[in-house]
């Protein structure tokens, strides 16, 4: 139906003149042009604003150019088709050569970069809610995928053949893959862990190699993270992608902390232990639920060994947590007189049998002293 209908505007217009045709042409695509912007997007906007979703919102933004541009640029294609005899043609020919190709390399342009930003935009606004994972990779291999189809398609408008281009880019990709095998092994290893479900922005990962950190970016090449000493630390897909990663934000973002704490022999463990959880109850970083509890651990050489165990609501609060907690059971017991032990050791000190039998030191000087010649050994 469209092509009879193109069909027939092209016979329609066959019988004008070069200069006529190309006016009313040229006349007929900016009124298009101007009713969409004016009448059709204005129309449309205000339709968008009352549904409350930012979806459509940034579907319609994104298109408004595409949609004028076309309109603007589509009668001027249409004109280079048209197909007379005469003293024109000629003419009619270089009409066409200067400005078929590149019109529809525009339009073609146009639309990529639109439906690039549409898809882009929506991902952005999808991470927002939470709801979904959508990792920046997703967006980046999308608009891989867009350069690539623009591209094909530019080429093919233009007339060149595809075919050798596409065998050199073999032996091209395979050159390239052994030269960057460090970067294409970043990109499919950003690809796995993407799959994988591995981590993706605001989690809180613990590398096997000690790194642990908040993730803040995650790119083709690398991904970043940022420590609690608030360092950045860059560290290669395919690094990730073999390594041991602990997750700590998953599958939920709360955490158990464990704060080992020793009481004396003797001391009365039930009112020992409320005093412990009420502690952990009173401190605000701590969660209620799930409840702290105490758990006596071991019989120690110098106390009973105990672990408070209780839960925050996110990884990055456990070491000041754990602080916290110290402190308040340490005021809390001294409060209560509850001992807190510490090793003590008593040493003691024996004689020997051959320290005892040894004469004094002093006495044994004294008899072997020499006595010198005409003195008085009693003086």
């Amino acid at each position: 139906m469209t092509l009879s209908l193109l069909d027939a505007l092209l016979e329609s217009l066959a019988g004008y003149g070069l200069v006529e045709r190309t006016i009313l042409v040229l006349v007929v695509s900016l009124a298009a042009a101007l009713v969409l912007e004016f009448v059709v997007l204005r129309l449309a906007r205000r339709f968008v604003k009352s549904t409350g979703s930012a979806f459509d919102d940034i579907v319609l933004a994104e298109l408004r150019w595409p949609l004028v541009v076309t309109a603007a640029l589509g009668g001027v294609y249409v004109l280079t088709q048209v197909q007379t005899t005469g003293p024109t043609v000629v003419a009619e020919d270089e009409l066409a050569a200067f400005f078929q190709q590149p019109v529809a390399s525009v339009i073609v342009l146009v639309w990529a970069y639109a439906l690039n930003s549409i898809v882009n935009r929506s991902v952005e606004e999808v991470d927002k809610t939470g709801k979904y994972d959508f990792a920046p990779i997703f967006s980046n291999v999308w608009t891989l995928v867009v350069l690539l189809g623009a591209g094909f398609l530019v080429l093919t408008i233009w007339g060149i053949a595809i075919t050798p281009l596409l065998g050199a880019a073999g032996i091209a990709g395979i050159a390239v893959g052994f030269a960057a095998k460090d970067t294409v092994a970043n990109f499919f290893g950003g690809l796995a862990l993407y799959f994988d479900d591995t981590y993706k922005i605001g989690d809180y990962i613990v590398l096997d190699t000690g790194d642990a950190g908040t993730v803040v970016r995650v790119g083709i090449r690398s991904t970043t993270l940022l420590t609690r000493d608030e360092v950045m630390v860059t560290v290669p897909n395919s690094v990730l992608n073999s390594a041991s990663i602990t997750n700590e934000s998953a599958p939920q973002r709360r955490r158990r902390i464990r704060v080992p704490l020793g009481v004396a022999y003797g001391t009365d463990l039930d009112a020992f232990e409320d005093l412990a959880v009420d502690v952990a109850l009173d401190e605000s970083l701590t969660l209620d639920s799930p409840k702290p509890r105490m758990r006596l651990r071991e019989f120690g050489d110098s106390a009973l060994e105990y672990e408070l165990l209780c839960w925050v609501s996110t990884p990055v609060k456990r070491a000041k947590a754990i602080h916290r907690l110290n402190k308040g059971l340490y005021d809390a017991m001294n409060d209560a007189n509850v001992e807190i032990p510490f090793p003590q050791r008593d040493v003691h000190v024996r004689p020997t049998a051959a320290a005892s039998s040894a004469p004094d030191s002093r006495d044994s000087a004294t008899a072997d002293a020499p006595v010198a010649d005409g003195g008085d050994a009693e003086r």
